[in-house]
This record gives C-alpha cells, sequence and structure tokens, in this order.
C-alpha cells in the first residue's frame, strides 16, 4: 500500500485511499493530527508530538519546532548535546507517522507520496524527499499542496475550461496557486508564495500584543517562561475561531495575567502580515494572466485560514466567500491519499493527469558589451521562466567575449535576480573551445526541467560538437557564517559608486523589484533599460545622470501604470 502524507510546519497526517475514500489515520493518542515537534533527552530518545511539545514547556532547549522553514538548508537545530538538521528532523516526524499507520493498517508500508509547499525550491524538495527515505519511505512522487488539495475537492471532476485559486496558508508557509482544468488535465497555471509567512506569525502578533499591554520585556523571560507564553498565545489564537474576542491567559512566575482581546484589535495589529499576504495572489494572478473575476472558485487549505481573520481578508479581496467545506487541516492528506491511490491505478479513482509549474526562474549568468565594446559580467540570463509548465525545455546560443577565449563557463543558477550573483547558485560546466577572434566560437545551452525537479543542463559547442552533461541534484553546501562576513566584510571597503548614491539605489532597487515581478518580453524590456541607466552611472557624469534619472524613473512610473 501506498500512503499519502502531509508533512506540515506545524502538524502533520499520514492518510490512505480505502477503496472508496481518503481516510486520515489516527496517531497513538487516537488524535488525526502529530505536532511538527522533536524532543530528545539526555539519553538519546527522542520524542514526537504532542510528547514533544510538552517536553519544550519543561526543556525547551531540548525541543525544536517549526523546522520545516529550514528544509533545503544547512542550517542545525541543537537539542541538548546532539545537532539535526531540518530534514533529519522531519525524517523523525515521518517515521513516527510511519509507525502510527502500520499499527493502525497491520502491515508494513513502503512507499508514501508526500506533500510540499508549491514554492518549495528544488533544495526544500530533496530535503523531503531525503527525510522520507530517513523514515524508511520510498517517496517517488512528490505533490505540491494546492495541486492535492484540488484533488481532495474533486475539482478534476468540474466542468472542463474551469479556473480555481488555491489559498494555502499552513503553520509557516503561505502560497497560492491557480489551477486550470481543461479534458482530465489539473495544470498548474501559476504559484506563488512566501515560505517564512503562515499561523505562527499570526500567534508571534498576540504575544507582542501581551507583552506590550503587560509592559513585560520579553528578554527578561528565560526559555522555558516563552515557552508557556507561546503556549498560551495559540490558545488564545485557537480561541477567536468561537468568537469576537478571546482571552490571553499566562502566569509568569507568582503573576498572573489576563488580556481580553477584541477580534478587531487583533486584526489592526495583522495589517502588516494580510498586506504580506497580498503580494503572492498580486503575482500568481499576473503571472498566470488571470483576472480576479476569471476565477471559478477560491479554496482555503491549511489550518491558519480557520481564522476569522483570514477569512474575512479572502472574502473582501475576492468578493465571495471561499469554499471551506473540507477541514482545511485534513484536505491536502486526502489528497495525497488520492494521489497514492493513482499511482498504484486504484480501480476506484479516476485517472487525471496533474501537471506541475517551475516555481523558481532557472538561468545562467552573461556577459554585456557595453558601448566602447566593454564587457560587464554577471548579468542573469534566463532559460526557464519560473511557473512555466513542466516539463520544459529551452536552448540558447552563447558565444565567446574575448579574443582567444579558450573556455566558455556555464554557471547554472536559480532565482529572479537580474544580477546573477543574487541568484542561488546549482553547479556549472566548463567546455572548451578553439581559440579565435571575440564572438567567433559558440555553445547550445539547453536546460530541461521535468516534474522530479530534476534539472538536466546540456552544453554544447557549435564548431567541435563537443558535448557535456550534468544533472542538477542540488547536492551542494550553501555558505558558512563565515563565508558571508568575509564577503560583506570585501563589500563594505569598495569605494561609493554613484549607484549607491540614495536616489540612484532607490531606482535601481525599484527596477529589480519590477524584474523579479516580470517575466518574458517585459522582463527584458526592463533589463535592457536597467543596463542603459546602470552604464550612465559608470560614466560618473552628474550631470547626464540627473537627466537620466528622469527619464528611467518616468520609465519605471508608465510600466507600472500599464499594470493597473
Amino acid at each position: 500500500m501506498i500512503v499519502g502524507i502531509d508533512l506540515g510546519t506545524t502538524n502533520s497526517l499520514i492518510s490512505y485511499f480505502d477503496g472508496e475514500k481518503s481516510v486520515v489515520i489516527p496517531n497513538r493518542l487516537g488524535k488525526l493530527l502529530t505536532p511538527s515537534a522533536v524532543s530528545v533527552d539526555e539519553e538519546g530518545t527522542v520524542y514526537v508530538g504532542e510528547t514533544a511539545k510538552e517536553r519544550k514547556l519543561r526543556f525547551p532547549g531540548t525541543t525544536a519546532e517549526v523546522f520545516k522553514r529550514s528544509m533545503g538548508t544547512a542550517k542545525k537545530f541543537t537539542l541538548g548535546e546532539r545537532e539535526f538538521t531540518a530534514a533529519e528532523l522531519s525524517s523523525f516526524v515521518l517515521k513516527s507517522l510511519k509507525e502510527d499507520a502500520e499499527a493502525y493498517l497491520g502491515e508494513t508500508i513502503e512507499e508514501a507520496v508526500v506533500s510540499v509547499p508549491a514554492y518549495f525550491n528544488d533544495k526544500q524538495r530533496k530535503d523531503t524527499k531525503k527525510a522520507g527515505e530517513l523514515a524508511g519511505f520510498r517517496v517517488e512522487r512528490i505533490i505540491s499542496e494546492p495541486t492535492a488539495a484540488a484533488v481532495a475537492y474533486g475539482l478534476d471532476k468540474k466542468d472542463a475550461d474551469t479556473k480555481f485559486l488555491v489559498f494555502d496558508l499552513g503553520g509557516g508557509t503561505f502560497d497560492v496557486s491557480i489551477l486550470e482544468l481543461f479534458q482530465n488535465i489539473m495544470e498548474v497555471r501559476a504559484v506563488a508564495g512566501d515560505n517564512f509567512l503562515g499561523g505562527e506569525d499570526f500567534t508571534e502578533v498576540l504575544e507582542q500584543m501581551f507583552f506590550r499591554e503587560k509592559e513585560i520585556d520579553e528578554d527578561s523571560l528565560d526559555a522555558k517562561q516563552r515557552a508557556h507564553v507561546r503556549k498560551q498565545a495559540e490558545i488564545c489564537k485557537m480561541g477567536f475561531e468561537e468568537g469576537k474576542s478571546s482571552t490571553f491567559k499566562c502566569k509568569i512566575g507568582e503573576e498572573s495575567y489576563s488580556y481580553e482581546i477584541s477580534l478587531e484589535d487583533y486584526e489592526k495589529s495583522c495589517q502588516v502580515l494580510l498586506a504580506k499576504i497580498r503580494k503572492p495572489i498580486e503575482r500568481s494572478l499576473k503571472d498566470a494572466n488571470v483576472k480576479l473575476s476569471d476565477i471559478s472558485e477560491v479554496i482555503l487549505v491549511g489550518g491558519a485560514t480557520k481564522l476569522p481573520i483570514v477569512r474575512r481578508f479572502v472574502s473582501r479581496l475576492f468578493g465571495r466567500i471561499p469554499n471551506t467545506n473540507i477541514n482545511p487541516d485534513e484536505v491536502v492528506a486526502y489528497g495525497a491519499a488520492i494521489q497514492a491511490a493513482m499511482k498504484e491505478r486504484n480501480e476506484a479513482v479516476k485517472e487525471v493527469i496533474l501537471t506541475d509549474v517551475c516555481p523558481f526562474t532557472l538561468g545562467t549568468e552573461v556577459s554585456i558589451t557595453r558601448s566602447g565594446g566593454l564587457h560587464d559580467s554577471g548579468h542573469y540570463l534566463p532559460m526557464i521562466e519560473r511557473n512555466s509548465v513542466i516539463p520544459v525545455s529551452h536552448t540558447e546560443r552563447l558565444y565567446t567575449v574575448y579574443e582567444n577565449q579558450s573556455t566558455i563557463r556555464v554557471e547554472i543558477l536559480q532565482g529572479e535576480s537580474r544580477i546573477a550573483r543574487n541568484n542561488v547558485y546549482l553547479g556549472e560546466i566548463d567546455v572548451s573551445v578553439p581559440m579565435g577572434p571575440a564572438g567567433k566560437e559558440a555553445v547550445d545551452v539547453t536546460y530541461t526541467y521535468d516534474v522530479n525537479s530534476i534539472l538536466e543542463v546540456i552544453v554544447k559547442v557549435v564548431s567541435t560538437k563537443l558535448e557535456k552533461r550534468v544533472v542538477i541534484k542540488n547536492e551542494e553546501t550553501d555558505m558558512t557564517d563565515e563565508e558571508i562576513d568575509e564577503r560583506l566584510a570585501s563589500l563594505a571597503a569598495l569605494k561609493i559608486h554613484p549607484r549607491e548614491q540614495e536616489e540612484n539605489k532607490l531606482l535601481l532597487m525599484r527596477g529589480d523589484r519590477m524584474y523579479e515581478e516580470s517575466v518574458g518580453e517585459k522582463r527584458r524590456i526592463i533589463e535592457q533599460r536597467m543596463n542603459r541607466f546602470e552604464e550612465i552611472l559608470d560614466k560618473q557624469d552628474r550631470t547626464v545622470i540627473e537627466e537620466e534619472r528622469k527619464d528611467f524613473r518616468e520609465f519605471l512610473d508608465a510600466m507600472e501604470e500599464e499594470e493597473e
């Protein structure tokens, strides 16, 4: 049997398809939700779920939570005298779910379909798969959480040419996906999100409101007291689901506190978080070239969508009541189980083709030629734009830049910045080319990205037919803190350049932001205009800079007005 797993930031679930429907399997405590918390005692015993959360109140230094946010990074979590990566901690949660499911079903389970946020990048997806393997699962399929929710709602059974928006706000991550159905194909048109925004942040708001109201210096509290305050804030947050106010009750030392918070005041304090939610929604609609009026249905997913202020916000934004027919905490697990049944070719499940998109732009570093024949390196050439339907392949021809150049290096990058070094380095390929005049030799660079989040890059020399290939699996390590500090120190030593003047810097930042928000031809137009402005800055003629700055600002204004 293949099971479905929702590996969440706050809670995790495991499910299976019983031949007719998805069933969430209760854990050893008889509950459907297993908190994504891990604790280790002095003897090396690992505790998962509610037991771990309980231990945190007494031994906060031995317990970890919200580690899903660190998937795909080199961050280590210290629990007592031991260190763990986010993938290792996640594997403990998955192993606990596996044991519960095997006890419930009375059979050994070897394979699982695991869900991830749609906005998870390659590193994070690989870490999720690694966590499953460490727990004893074979993980051949990763499904995005919004797609799983769509399957659970049976959206594949709706009328053709229907568009849906899945609003997924979990404990630690937020993503929004736009899906379109035609025939038996469920296509993800666009995804956007924030891997550091979720229910935990709404809990943090309540903590800060409590500290301000009671004039408590949070830095004066020890780890045990902070853990207690956090737990009470979570209880207070859940109280809003029942009424228009909730009471924050807390005991610190010998003193007991009680603070009644109205839903209205809480909503005012959450305006910054609600504003952060709006941006990914706008980006996904823009990338999918879809208007709000084109959306047939809005589906809420994730425990944080139970908050009245979130539901009100979504209702006002879309001008309709969102669909919450399935428990937002359980809907992804239901969909993962159906996907597992599809993989097993279960006859009770209608096969639906699920397409996905590449959530980040993939590209390479290139040099551009300035006026006067000067070469400016470090620019980003997008090869596969974000939200391209996968599998996808794209080829670009690149040329030598220097006289008698003997090697062409193709750096493989992931990200949205037009400056190559600001994107994530994935790998590189060096190929030898015959020496000759600049621009004579060329290579064809082909990027291919598939549904398993595997990137293949092929570099072929046009004249010699020499070909090199690499498959990116993202096994490299991130920069250490020391390397980051050294890099910052070296940058600080550079002299101030005209582009560092506040007004020039502001325009460049604005241009970078608009570049990252755009795709296709519009992105290329912005890049060309920014390159021109930077070229003027390099000349350091302040009179010319002032004139160009005015023109550049008007250009950016016009580009943004076109979007409105």
